[in-house]
Protein backbone atom coordinates (compact mmCIF):
# COMPACT_ATOMS: atom_id res chain seq x y z
CA UNK A 1 0.00 0.00 0.00
CA UNK A 2 1.39 3.82 -0.76
CA UNK A 3 0.12 6.95 0.53
CA UNK A 4 -1.41 8.94 -2.20
CA UNK A 5 -2.29 12.30 -2.40
CA UNK A 6 -5.11 13.70 -4.52
CA UNK A 7 -5.41 17.02 -4.92
CA UNK A 8 -8.92 18.64 -5.44
CA UNK A 9 -10.21 22.42 -6.28
CA UNK A 10 -12.01 24.03 -3.32
CA UNK A 11 -13.58 26.47 -6.12
CA UNK A 12 -17.48 26.68 -6.55
CA UNK A 13 -17.20 29.49 -9.54
CA UNK A 14 -15.24 30.40 -12.14
CA UNK A 15 -15.83 34.25 -13.62
CA UNK A 16 -16.30 34.09 -17.10
CA UNK A 17 -15.18 36.72 -20.00
CA UNK A 18 -18.05 38.44 -19.56
CA UNK A 19 -17.68 39.34 -15.56
CA UNK A 20 -20.81 37.02 -14.71
CA UNK A 21 -20.16 33.60 -12.39
CA UNK A 22 -19.98 30.02 -13.28
CA UNK A 23 -21.07 27.36 -10.92
CA UNK A 24 -17.92 24.87 -10.68
CA UNK A 25 -16.28 22.88 -8.87
CA UNK A 26 -14.71 19.30 -9.93
CA UNK A 27 -15.85 16.55 -11.88
CA UNK A 28 -17.61 13.78 -10.78
CA UNK A 29 -16.44 11.04 -13.52
CA UNK A 30 -12.76 12.05 -13.00
CA UNK A 31 -12.54 12.09 -9.07
CA UNK A 32 -14.72 8.68 -8.69
CA UNK A 33 -13.07 6.90 -10.99
CA UNK A 34 -9.41 7.57 -9.95
CA UNK A 35 -10.07 7.71 -6.62
CA UNK A 36 -12.46 4.27 -6.79
CA UNK A 37 -9.78 2.53 -9.08
CA UNK A 38 -6.58 3.84 -6.64
CA UNK A 39 -7.91 2.71 -3.68
CA UNK A 40 -9.36 -0.94 -5.00
CA UNK A 41 -5.91 -1.44 -5.92
CA UNK A 42 -5.10 -1.06 -1.96
CA UNK A 43 -3.59 2.45 -2.00
CA UNK A 44 -4.40 5.42 0.81
CA UNK A 45 -5.52 8.47 -0.78
CA UNK A 46 -5.36 11.84 1.02
CA UNK A 47 -7.69 14.17 -0.42
CA UNK A 48 -6.50 17.72 -0.21
CA UNK A 49 -7.43 21.59 -1.69
CA UNK A 50 -6.47 24.61 -0.87
CA UNK A 51 -7.62 26.14 1.98
CA UNK A 52 -8.95 22.63 3.23
CA UNK A 53 -12.36 23.36 2.32
CA UNK A 54 -14.86 20.81 1.08
CA UNK A 55 -14.79 20.33 -2.22
CA UNK A 56 -17.74 20.81 -4.53
CA UNK A 57 -18.72 18.60 -7.20
CA UNK A 58 -19.86 20.56 -10.25
CA UNK A 59 -23.79 19.97 -10.79
CA UNK A 60 -23.31 19.47 -14.95
CA UNK A 61 -21.04 16.72 -14.09
CA UNK A 62 -24.37 14.92 -12.03
CA UNK A 63 -26.29 15.51 -14.98
CA UNK A 64 -27.65 12.19 -16.95
CA UNK A 65 -27.61 13.83 -20.25
CA UNK A 66 -23.84 15.04 -19.75
CA UNK A 67 -22.80 11.60 -18.45
CA UNK A 68 -24.62 9.24 -20.25
CA UNK A 69 -27.37 7.70 -18.51
CA UNK A 70 -29.22 8.31 -15.07
CA UNK A 71 -27.30 4.95 -13.40
CA UNK A 72 -24.64 6.79 -14.07
CA UNK A 73 -25.44 9.36 -12.16
CA UNK A 74 -26.55 7.23 -9.41
CA UNK A 75 -23.30 5.30 -9.54
CA UNK A 76 -21.17 8.70 -9.14
CA UNK A 77 -23.48 10.17 -6.49
CA UNK A 78 -23.28 6.56 -4.66
CA UNK A 79 -19.41 6.96 -4.84
CA UNK A 80 -19.59 10.27 -4.05
CA UNK A 81 -21.58 9.73 -0.69
CA UNK A 82 -19.49 6.93 0.43
CA UNK A 83 -16.60 9.31 0.78
CA UNK A 84 -18.24 11.97 1.87
CA UNK A 85 -16.36 11.82 5.49
CA UNK A 86 -12.82 11.76 3.17
CA UNK A 87 -14.04 14.99 1.17
CA UNK A 88 -15.36 16.68 4.32
CA UNK A 89 -11.91 16.36 6.15
CA UNK A 90 -9.79 17.77 3.44
CA UNK A 91 -6.30 18.47 4.26
CA UNK A 92 -5.38 22.31 3.52
CA UNK A 93 -2.84 22.05 0.47
CA UNK A 94 -0.51 24.64 2.53
CA UNK A 95 0.22 21.78 4.98
CA UNK A 96 1.08 18.80 2.89
CA UNK A 97 4.13 17.53 2.46
CA UNK A 98 5.01 16.16 -0.87
CA UNK A 99 7.60 13.59 0.73
CA UNK A 100 5.11 11.58 2.08
CA UNK A 101 3.12 10.56 -1.01
CA UNK A 102 4.09 8.16 -4.00
CA UNK A 103 2.18 10.40 -6.09
CA UNK A 104 -0.21 13.43 -6.56
CA UNK A 105 -3.09 13.20 -8.84
CA UNK A 106 -5.38 16.16 -9.56
CA UNK A 107 -8.43 15.76 -10.83
CA UNK A 108 -10.33 18.58 -13.32
CA UNK A 109 -13.75 19.98 -13.36
CA UNK A 110 -13.42 23.68 -14.44
CA UNK A 111 -12.94 24.96 -11.02
CA UNK A 112 -9.19 24.36 -11.11
CA UNK A 113 -8.95 27.21 -13.08
CA UNK A 114 -10.50 28.96 -10.30
CA UNK A 115 -8.16 28.14 -7.94
CA UNK A 116 -5.04 25.15 -8.29
CA UNK A 117 -3.42 27.15 -11.21
CA UNK A 118 -2.48 30.50 -9.23
CA UNK A 119 -2.52 28.92 -5.83
CA UNK A 120 1.18 28.59 -4.09
CA UNK A 121 0.36 25.63 -2.17
CA UNK A 122 -0.33 23.65 -4.80
CA UNK A 123 2.59 25.05 -6.92
CA UNK A 124 4.84 24.17 -3.82
CA UNK A 125 3.85 20.35 -3.71
CA UNK A 126 4.15 20.39 -7.54
CA UNK A 127 7.74 21.50 -7.91
CA UNK A 128 8.90 19.73 -4.55
CA UNK A 129 7.46 16.04 -5.95
CA UNK A 130 8.42 16.95 -9.57
CA UNK A 131 12.14 17.66 -8.23
CA UNK A 132 11.74 13.89 -6.06
CA UNK A 133 10.31 12.27 -9.15
CA UNK A 134 7.29 11.38 -7.36
CA UNK A 135 4.49 10.47 -9.87
CA UNK A 136 2.26 13.56 -10.91
CA UNK A 137 -1.11 13.04 -13.01
CA UNK A 138 -3.44 15.38 -13.77
CA UNK A 139 -6.07 14.76 -16.13
CA UNK A 140 -9.19 16.82 -18.14
CA UNK A 141 -8.90 20.94 -16.55
CA UNK A 142 -6.50 19.34 -13.63
CA UNK A 143 -3.57 20.56 -15.63
CA UNK A 144 -4.22 24.11 -15.14
CA UNK A 145 -2.93 23.19 -11.56
CA UNK A 146 0.71 23.47 -13.33
CA UNK A 147 0.40 26.76 -13.95
CA UNK A 148 1.28 26.82 -10.52
CA UNK A 149 4.68 25.48 -10.34
CA UNK A 150 7.18 28.67 -11.12
CA UNK A 151 10.62 28.46 -10.18
CA UNK A 152 12.59 30.90 -8.68
CA UNK A 153 14.31 31.91 -12.13
CA UNK A 154 10.29 32.47 -13.09
CA UNK A 155 10.14 29.77 -15.67
CA UNK A 156 7.71 27.26 -14.99
CA UNK A 157 8.63 23.51 -13.69
CA UNK A 158 7.21 21.50 -16.81
CA UNK A 159 8.31 23.84 -19.37
CA UNK A 160 9.34 21.69 -21.62
CA UNK A 161 7.20 18.65 -20.83
CA UNK A 162 5.01 16.71 -22.78
CA UNK A 163 1.59 16.40 -21.46
CA UNK A 164 -1.90 16.42 -22.46
CA UNK A 165 -4.95 18.74 -21.06
CA UNK A 166 -8.80 19.26 -22.10
CA UNK A 167 -8.10 21.25 -26.05
CA UNK A 168 -8.84 24.66 -26.82
CA UNK A 169 -11.13 23.00 -28.94
CA UNK A 170 -12.88 20.96 -26.61
CA UNK A 171 -13.66 23.54 -24.40
CA UNK A 172 -15.27 25.69 -27.46
CA UNK A 173 -17.53 22.76 -28.36
CA UNK A 174 -18.56 20.85 -25.04
CA UNK A 175 -17.05 23.19 -22.25
CA UNK A 176 -17.49 26.49 -21.38
CA UNK A 177 -17.72 28.21 -25.31
CA UNK A 178 -16.47 31.16 -26.03
CA UNK A 179 -17.27 32.91 -22.82
CA UNK A 180 -14.03 31.00 -21.59
CA UNK A 181 -12.48 33.35 -19.79
CA UNK A 182 -8.61 31.79 -20.69
CA UNK A 183 -7.74 28.63 -22.65
CA UNK A 184 -5.87 25.90 -20.40
CA UNK A 185 -4.13 24.30 -23.36
CA UNK A 186 -3.18 27.59 -24.57
CA UNK A 187 -1.68 28.88 -21.42
CA UNK A 188 0.55 25.73 -20.48
CA UNK A 189 1.77 25.92 -24.31
CA UNK A 190 2.50 29.55 -23.68
CA UNK A 191 4.41 28.12 -20.05
CA UNK A 192 6.20 26.14 -22.39
CA UNK A 193 4.81 22.81 -22.11
CA UNK A 194 4.54 20.27 -25.43
CA UNK A 195 1.24 19.74 -25.62
CA UNK A 196 -0.13 16.29 -27.61
CA UNK A 197 -3.76 16.14 -28.12
CA UNK A 198 -5.75 13.23 -29.67
CA UNK A 199 -9.62 13.29 -31.36
CA UNK A 200 -11.71 15.57 -29.34
CA UNK A 201 -13.40 13.25 -26.43
CA UNK A 202 -11.07 10.19 -27.10
CA UNK A 203 -9.21 8.64 -24.41
CA UNK A 204 -5.60 9.39 -24.33
CA UNK A 205 -3.04 9.63 -22.25
CA UNK A 206 0.79 11.25 -22.17
CA UNK A 207 3.21 9.64 -20.27
CA UNK A 208 6.52 11.90 -19.76
CA UNK A 209 8.47 9.93 -17.01
CA UNK A 210 6.60 10.93 -13.89
CA UNK A 211 4.70 12.88 -15.37
CA UNK A 212 1.06 11.47 -16.98
CA UNK A 213 -1.66 13.28 -18.05
CA UNK A 214 -4.89 12.75 -19.24
CA UNK A 215 -6.73 15.10 -21.80
CA UNK A 216 -10.82 14.84 -20.71
CA UNK A 217 -12.72 12.66 -18.32
CA UNK A 218 -13.13 10.09 -21.00
CA UNK A 219 -9.39 9.15 -19.90
CA UNK A 220 -10.04 9.04 -16.17
CA UNK A 221 -9.61 5.09 -16.32
CA UNK A 222 -6.77 4.93 -18.04
CA UNK A 223 -4.60 8.00 -16.18
CA UNK A 224 -5.50 5.80 -12.89
CA UNK A 225 -4.24 2.68 -14.77
CA UNK A 226 -1.11 4.32 -15.78
CA UNK A 227 -0.51 5.82 -12.10
CA UNK A 228 -0.98 1.88 -10.95
CA UNK A 229 1.50 0.83 -13.17
CA UNK A 230 3.75 3.52 -12.52
CA UNK A 231 3.50 2.76 -8.96
CA UNK A 232 4.19 -0.96 -9.52
CA UNK A 233 7.33 -0.44 -11.62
Amino acid sequence: MRNLLMIVTGATSLTMKDGSEHPTGFWAEELVTAHRDLVAAGHRVTIATPGGVTPTVDAVSLDAAVVGSAETVRELEAYLASIAGELAAAVPVADVDPADYAAVVLPGGHGPMADLASDAGVGRVLVAANDAGTIIAPFCHGPAALLSATLADGTNAFAGRRLTVFTDEEERTGGTGENTPWWVETALRDAGAVIESAAPWSDHVVVDRNLITGQNPQSSASVARRVLEALAA
